[in-house]
């Protein structure tokens, strides 16, 4: 029995060491099954608490869905730690269960209320003492890098909002620009979410908690505003390739990248190399609805519609899978062009602010002051 219990003590250690490195010190974005499980777990049983409520409630839910994953995190690793050296210790020792288990528990959290004069059994209660302090050490510092990553992305969340709307949508990007003249300053969009995206892609990828944090505003998410920016580069490529800016591609190539690196982490099965003519969720006059919107606005394609479809389809099949099965498992916001949710939803358009030009022919009034 006693070797039983050592075996398996030390298995669960190492286990426990194993899932630790994967998930806060290897840089290399590891597939880690606890944060996956977690994850998984959690967020069913949120979306049962909300099920019923509408995206807004399914919203409030999840909020809480990183910090229980943060807890439940460290919570395993330190039981698996406990219930390891519970068992070496029982293993290696004539003590009880019940007193093995107190022995593990007290070196464990450095309380120091148990102890023995068995020299042998030192070694073990000096690394058990040792490893309780270093896991929520390291916990602590994963933080800071977690927020930080979380800041940048928010960051560019909003400024996307005054573009895009709430939520985003790739149309409402190009018809909210030529609505206010301001087209020109495209391409320095599309560069910053370029950045953005090898961020995220590197970022998400390594740290895969870091989906599980929303956005501070229901109608926001870095997804769908991911999204959005490739859809509006894709329109603007198929619709105007002469006068389109090269940054749209590159935008585009960094955006599909990060999703199938996203994707891949958490084993999201994804084609990485789709033909241009496959299938794509998108219908033909769901595209020729939003090219009529945005003639409205003033802009001008150089391609037909007919002529434009068979371009804007070859982009958006290198990403539209992928982004439809990350946005379907992090239950984001039901955008435009994201595809289904688990939860009942339709899809929500991004709301666009009033017109607040002065009629012609009436002068505008200065304000005064008070």
């Amino acid at each position: 029995m006693e070797w039983i219990s050592g075996v398996a003590g030390g298995l669960v250690l190492v286990l426990v060491l194993r899932s630790i490195l994967r998930t806060l010190v290897v840089p290399r974005g590891l597939y880690s099954l606890l944060v996956y499980r977690l994850w998984w777990g959690l967020r069913r049983v949120l979306c049962l608490f909300a099920h019923r409520g509408g995206y807004r409630s399914i919203d409030r839910a999840q909020t809480w869905l990183a910090p229980l994953m943060l807890i439940g995190m460290l919570a395993a690793w330190l039981g698996g730690a406990f219930l390891g050296f519970g068992l070496v210790l029982y293993a290696f020792s004539p003590l009880s269960w019940s007193t093995a288990f107190r022995e593990a528990g007290s070196s464990l959290f450095t309380l120091g209320f148990a102890s023995g004069a068995r020299l042998r059994l030192s070694a073990l209660d000096f690394v058990a003492a040792a490893t309780g302090p270093v896991v929520i050490a390291l916990q602590i510092a994963y933080l800071p890098t977690l927020y930080a990553a979380y800041n940048r992305r928010e960051l560019e969340v909003t400024l996307l909002q005054s573009r895009a709307g709430e939520p985003a949508w790739g149309p409402e990007i190009l018809a909210r620009q030529w609505l206010v003249d301001t087209e020109t300053a495209l391409p320095e969009l599309y560069r910053a979410w370029e950045r953005l995206a090898a961020d995220m892609g590197e970022s998400h990828a390594t740290y895969p908690v870091l989906l599980a944090f929303r956005s501070p505003r229901p109608y926001r998410s870095w997804l769908v505003g991911l999204i959005a920016v490739m859809d509006a580069a894709a329109m603007q490529l198929a619709l105007t390739p002469a006068t389109a800016p090269p940054a749209a591609r590159l935008m585009l190539r960094a955006g599909f990248t990060a999703l199938r690196d996203i994707a891949a982490s958490v084993r999201a099965t994804v084609d990485t190399d789709p033909a241009p003519d496959a299938p794509i969720d998108l219908t033909y006059a769901e595209f020729e609805a939003a090219v009529a919107m945005l003639e409205k606005t003033g802009f001008r394609a150089e391609r037909s519609t007919e002529e434009a479809w068979p371009h804007f389809h070859g982009w958006r099949v290198n990403y539209e899978a992928v982004a439809y099965e990350l946005c379907r498992r992090c239950d984001a916001v039901p955008a435009l062009w994201t595809g289904p949710r688990d939860f009942p939803s339709e899809p929500i358009p991004p709301l666009r602010p009033t017109d607040r030009q002065p009629p012609a022919g009436r002068p505008e009034v200065p304000p005064t002051r008070g």
